[in-house]
């Protein structure tokens, strides 16, 4: 690929985010009604290619028990507000009320309350008992501490997401997680990640991963880019993940890693370009945050943004726009890409000529 100069100390390839590109219509054209958005990873199967991330403004036991019903996957945060407290409602209406330069310290006061491992299991066994496929989220640096308690609990699916994941993570203070061996001595498939890079993404998928996340930096309540400098375009990044999946594809003799995007997916055309890109579902935050019920009450943020020392992430306000299933289903009242994410997404594909999501990978993109 070809490189740019920067200066003459430093050289830079071109990368692309999904406002970058656009999907191209083929010389096919179908019904959106004959099109299939399933997608299946080990053995859960799933009617959309829809996560819901992990994130308190959007999952809560109850949303993701309405995600499941709907055909998505919802994943609860196993360090968020729900295994802090008993009952957070209160907690989750104050923070939605805070203002100004305050706001992230309270936070920060808010989450300080400990993990309480009851809670997790309590969780869990509730979302197990609607019959949904069960998924929560540990950062790297809590897994070890309640890997147990969310696999006794019944989970189905492992989810390891941070800022950035590595296989390689060095530290002189204490022992880093094992992926490949925590993986390896589990039960349940595991989804880590994020990460953005082909390399990155390879060594990920070596370790066992059923499906890496793709992305950091780029969700529209994060402020890593500015925090930190660190961001990598989405659509660049899924591309890359996608060649790096084909390779391990290769190299392990057919083993298939799924692509997940998870960043920069605020309107049904991102999930579009995602897929066009090479992901096989995406995880998404802010659409279902425009959710009249969802539980941050109209606002967004991650666990970022109450970090104890160093946040990278803000509370973002939207203006809500329906219920989760009218934003997944519609009908849509507006034309700004926030209702209806899957009927957009199957005319994308009905307009192209493709008949389902590992088809339409092969669709062609251009840059504008």
């Amino acid at each position: 690929m070809t490189e740019i100069e920067i200066g003459r100390a430093k050289r830079a390839r071109r990368a692309y985010s999904f406002d970058d590109i656009a999907i191209v219509p083929s010389r096919r054209t179908r019904d959106p009604e004959e099109v299939s958005t399933h997608w299946q990873i080990d053995a859960y199967r799933f009617d959309l290619p829809v996560m819901a991330a992990p994130m308190d403004s959007v999952m809560s036991p109850d949303t993701a028990i309405a995600l499941g019903r709907l055909g998505g996957l919802g994943v609860l945060n196993l360090e968020g507000l729900w295994t802090r407290y008993e009952d957070p409602t209160g907690l989750l209406a104050e923070v939605a009320g805070l203002e100004g330069v305050d706001a992230t310290a309270r936070m920060q006061e808010i989450y300080a309350e400990p993990v309480k491992a009851e809670l997790i299991t309590e969780r869990l066994r509730a979302i197990r008992a609607a019959g949904v496929t069960v998924a929560g989220s540990l950062s790297p640096q809590r897994t070890k501490e309640f890997a147990k308690t969310v696999v006794d609990a019944g989970v189905d699916m492992f989810v390891i997401r941070g800022t950035t994941v590595s296989a390689e993570h060095v530290s002189g203070q204490a022992e880093p997680l094992n992926l490949k061996e925590f993986i390896y001595e589990l039960d349940v498939p595991v989804i880590v990640g994020g990460c953005a890079t082909h390399q990155a993404a390879l060594h990920l998928m070596r370790t066992g991963a059923a499906g890496v996340l793709v992305g950091f930096g780029g969700g529209a309540a994060h402020t890593t880019r500015t925090v930190l400098g660190v961001a990598v375009p989405m659509a660049s990044a899924v591309a890359d993940v996608a060649a790096a999946r084909r390779d391990y594809l290769d190299e392990s003799g057919g083993r298939y890693v799924h692509v997940i995007a998870d960043g920069s997916i605020g309107r049904s055309g991102d999930i579009a370009k995602a897929i066009a890109c090479g992901a096989d579902a995406v995880m998404v935050g802010s659409p279902f945050a425009r959710a009249t019920d969802a539980p941050g009450h109209g606002f967004h943020w991650g666990t970022e943004a109450h970090h104890p020392e160093l946040p990278r992430g803000t509370r973002v306000g939207f203006e809500t726009v329906g219920t989760m299933e009218e934003i997944l289903f519609g009908p849509s009242r507006v034309a700004d890409g926030t209702m209806n994410l899957i009927g957009a997404l199957k005319r994308s594909m009905a307009t192209t000529g493709y008949t389902d999501v590992k088809e339409f990978q092969r669709v062609e993109v251009v840059v504008e």
